[in-house]
């Protein structure tokens, strides 16, 4: 992203910090997650399916990070959502 915006990743990194608090890595997994959300309300796809489709090589490692984000497991949030 930094490249299309002819910014070095060091300075985009900094200008989001400073415009939202986050870094830039914070805000791309709050994306993934929020993708991984409406794949999870669809109930179609397994977590380790909608874990590749996003780009985890190790579905253990999207578990993790979609329970720290959102309190809830992967399976658990889909329980959620279902009833």
């Amino acid at each position: 992203m930094a490249e299309q915006l002819h910014l070095s990743p060091r300075y985009l990194s900094d200008l989001l910090r400073q415009e939202t608090g986050k870094t830039a890595l914070e805000l791309i997994h709050l994306a993934l997650i929020s993708e991984a959300k409406n794949s999870l309300r669809l109930g179609n796809q397994t977590v380790s399916e909608i874990a590749y489709e996003l780009g985890f090589e190790n579905s253990s490692y999207f578990a993790r990070l979609f329970k720290k984000q959102t309190g809830m497991t992967p399976v658990e949030y889909r329980k959620a959502q279902l009833n």
